[in-house]
């Protein structure tokens, strides 16, 4: 088994994310007080890593000839329609369910199944995907989930299930034409949502992205706090815990929605520098590994992925300067939280049990070429 699990792993993107994952326990490690959040971290990290490696010796192919991914979109969806009923409120959002010792945010899962499901819809439909068609019903699936979880209200989780889906019907082939009617339902979308969906802080956070400094007190004071956090790093940083916001607490919730905030003041330019230059390597691995993906099915799982790391990426970090409005978006394999962790590094696993039939299929094919088969 060793050595499958050597065989399966990309070990390159596996170090790259070790790293990110590091610099998120230090950032919300505490050397002078208790450390709750630290300690429950580690606990979800090391579940993560053997979660991923037994998920790298899979065989996911299934997934494509089984109605397995059906079967997982209704437990998702009813999953999600018992939080209505069941799922503890936490600040406004009822998108949890509690069970003591531990807390579960279903949005997080359902992100990966969305990719899972989209990338065998679209596998079987690749020849004739500029057929609207397609992309309705593609769009159907994910716009269940993206409802379900803006009711919750999870602003954050439904605009990365959006961006998932549009990113995946992207690299699917799609018509400029259809494109066209695809922003055109999305900008009526957004008005509906606008006036009959949003509650009042949903609106206030957008409108405070347009002039974050107007209400520096109210609604915009997470986003002044972080860009604070943010310059005062310079180009060193302040020191490992050594963070002024975070460490006095002047930036709300710095182990989470807002931990990119706390690592640039204490690591500085230069340490953003790295950290930018690892997720990088993260993308740059996933790429690879799509492009020599053994069926269209696993290229665009990665593709899905990379989508879905990226969005997350670009939409934290915005967020953290004051760019793009406070969403509650995390950032991968560094924020606090175990539900989202845990589905990443799902989400990797997934990929490395298919990097390894990939491997497999194309030796075969070499194999086949040189026996003239």
């Amino acid at each position: 088994m060793f050595s499958r699990i050597v065989s399966s792993v990309d070990w390159i993107l596996f170090f790259a994310v070790s790293l990110i994952v590091g610099a998120g326990l230090l950032t919300m490690n505490s050397f002078v007080s208790e450390n709750y959040f630290f300690e429950k971290q580690l606990i979800s990290v090391i579940i993560s890593f053997a979660v991923f490696f037994a998920f790298s010796l899979i065989d996911w192919s299934f997934l494509r000839r089984s109605r397995m991914l059906i079967v997982l979109f209704f437990i998702s969806v009813a999953v999600l329609l018992t939080l209505f009923i069941t799922g503890s409120v936490f600040k406004g959002a009822q998108s949890w369910f509690n069970f003591g010792f531990f807390a579960f945010q279903p949005a997080d899962p359902v992100k990966l199944v969305t990719i899972l499901l989209l990338a065998k819809y679209f596998s079987k439909r690749h020849i004739e995907i500029a057929n609207f068609k397609h992309i309705f019903v593609s769009g159907t699936y994910a716009f269940i989930f993206f409802i379900l979880v803006l009711l919750q209200p999870d602003f954050g989780s439904a605009i990365i299930i959006f961006f998932v889906w549009f990113g995946m019907v992207m690299v699917s082939g799609i018509s400029k034409k259809h494109l066209l009617l695809v922003f055109l339902a999305g900008a009526l979308s957004f008005g509906g949502l606008w006036f009959f969906v949003f509650q009042d802080y949903q609106k206030d956070r957008i409108k405070t992205f347009l002039d974050p400094l107007a209400d520096i007190q109210g609604a915009g004071y997470n986003a002044y706090q972080s860009t604070i956090a943010v310059g005062s790093g310079q180009v060193l940083g302040k020191g490992v815990g050594f963070g002024t916001q975070s460490r006095l607490q002047f930036l709300p919730e710095y182990e989470t929605d807002f931990i990119f905030a706390s690592f640039a003041e204490e690591w500085g330019f230069l340490g953003v520098i790295l950290l930018f230059s690892l997720f990088a390597i993260v993308i740059w691995r996933i790429l690879l590994i799509s492009l020599y993906g053994a069926t269209n099915f696993e290229t665009l799982f990665g593709l899905g992925l990379a989508v879905l790391f990226v969005s997350h990426f670009i939409i934290h970090i915005g967020m953290n300067i004051g760019l793009l409005p406070v969403t509650g978006v995390t950032i991968p394999f560094m924020s606090y939280g175990g539900s989202h962790l845990l589905t990443e590094f799902m989400g990797l696993g997934i990929l490395m049990g298919m990097r390894e039939k990939s491997k497999r299929f194309h030796k075969e094919d070499m194999d086949n070429e040189f026996l003239g088969s």
